[in-house]
């Protein structure tokens, strides 16, 4: 009964996003705000094809006021009527950013969703749980009435602490552990088994629910649809998309790795060797493993790594790969991606497949 009542929820949530949204197509797909790589060129593509593009946190918090400038001079530059006029004539900018709040800087974020009036921003990794959650979403609301937010979580605890907020989001991006990037470090579940509880145990709270997490191609978004999720956000699939802000040597790496089981891992390591610090315990990347990662594992010590890996990062392409040390942060679904295409044609095609899929399953009941 519940999968019956959540499918009909889902359904309901899917033309509300659309009212929110306009210009979307279906089914919903997000591209998901990758920090760096997720530009303003790629956020824009994914949008203009009907899909939801984010920018995502930049090496610098007042970056991000960069970026959008950017992204309202390409708006300018876009030709028709792509987006209804509110969003064509830049009153709302028809793409969301997306904040990493443990490092973040909340008013240097607030000032560019001042300025800029983005249609959505999506936190993710609070060092203070909700509560810092709460501040800031409350914070960008009153920055820009009418911002939708949207919150990723990794576990059914953050759900519902989400749904019982009395900052309550508009979405929860539900990320099962094959994510790469940073994804909950040992608390995690995979995307099939953790988004219908969350679903299930939230299903009266008004939240609309994008599965994220091991998505890649049409059959990826066809499941996360029969799961009763109103669209899906994807990552290391449009870190191989022509518009991606992204070495040539990692999107290389990405289409070359394959048996996501074998070829990533979830480690610190790479952090480290970065020196990134600071991140929230509960928190570890998924990458695809290298000469950092095996000669970690044969007991090389730290100091010796570091040394090799600076010595790899003046490679330039070459510092990536099987025989290379740099992170190639990368989920597990990266066997399923195997070349490089412009962002909104990868939009279309993984709406035409996963709308053949549905249709097909219904037509041979």
């Amino acid at each position: 009964m519940n999968a019956v009542r959540n499918t009909m929820t889902a359904g309901a949530a899917r033309r509300h996003l659309s009212n929110v949204f306009p210009w979307v197509t279906s089914p919903l797909v997000v591209g998901a705000p990758m920090r760096v790589m997720s530009g303003p060129h790629l956020a824009l593509s994914v949008s203009k094809a009907g899909g939801l593009g984010f920018i995502g946190p930049s090496a610098k918090p007042e970056d991000t006021a960069t970026d959008l400038n950017t992204l309202r001079k390409l708006l300018q530059e876009t030709q028709g009527s792509t987006f209804p006029d509110e969003f064509q004539a830049g009153m709302r900018l028809p793409v969301g950013v997306g904040f990493q709040l443990w490092n973040g800087d909340l008013n240097s974020a607030t000032n560019a969703v001042e300025e800029h009036h983005p249609c959505a921003a999506w936190l993710f990794a609070p060092g203070r749980g909700q509560e810092e959650l709460d501040e800031w979403t409350a914070r960008l609301r009153e920055a820009s009435p009418g911002i939708h937010i949207w919150i990723q979580v990794g576990t059914l605890k953050e759900s519902i602490e989400a749904a019982k907020s009395a900052n309550r989001p508009d979405v929860l991006v539900i990320q099962g552990a094959e994510a790469g990037g940073h994804g909950r470090a040992t608390d995690g579940m995979g995307i099939m088994t953790l988004f219908p509880e969350v679903a299930d145990s939230i299903r009266d709270s008004g939240m609309s629910l994008i599965a994220a997490g091991g998505i890649a191609d049409g059959r990826g978004v066809a499941a996360a649809l029969a799961l009763g999720a109103q669209g899906v956000a994807m990552g290391t699939r449009f870190l191989a998309s022509t518009e991606a802000r992204i070495s040539k040597g990692y999107q290389n790496e990405v289409v070359r790795a394959t048996d996501g089981a074998q070829s990533t891992t979830k480690t610190m390591l790479y952090n480290h060797l970065r020196g990134t610090v600071g991140w929230p315990e509960q928190y570890s990347p998924r990458g695809i493993t290298n000469k950092s990662w095996h000669d970690h594992q044969a007991g090389v010590p730290f100091e010796e790594l570091k040394k090799r890996h600076e010595e790899a990062e003046k490679l330039g392409d070459a510092g990536w790969g099987p025989e290379g040390r740099l992170a190639t942060y990368a989920g597990a679904a990266v066997g399923l991606v195997h070349s490089v295409e412009d962002a909104g044609s990868l939009v279309k095609r993984l709406q035409e497949e996963a709308t053949t899929i549905v249709k097909g399953l219904h037509d041979n009941v």
